[in-house]
């Protein structure tokens, strides 16, 4: 199963529902806090292409987007395939 990496920051629901779903998948998942962490946050904008918004992640080194966007990728079926390339 691809590595998987989540910027987040404390109290967002979506980086929690994020994290349930990778979860509930079996994703071997690195979380970043960045939520005191300027540096953290620095590296998420520059390793997303700009994104800042929480969460952002990473599966192996597609950058998936946030929230909404692994939801999405679940609901078209195409999630799972990704995790275990």
């Amino acid at each position: 199963m691809a590595d998987t990496t989540i910027y987040t920051r404390q109290m967002c629901g979506y980086c929690t529902a994020a994290k349930k779903l990778l979860a509930k998948k079996g994703a071997n998942i690195t979380e970043h806090d960045a939520t005191f962490d300027p540096e953290l946050r620095k590296q998420m904008i520059s390793r997303s292409g700009g994104a800042s918004t929480f969460p952002q992640i990473f599966i192996g080194d597609i950058h998936v987007g946030g929230c909404d966007d692994l939801f999405e990728l679940d609901r078209a079926g195409n999630l799972d395939a990704l995790l275990n390339s």
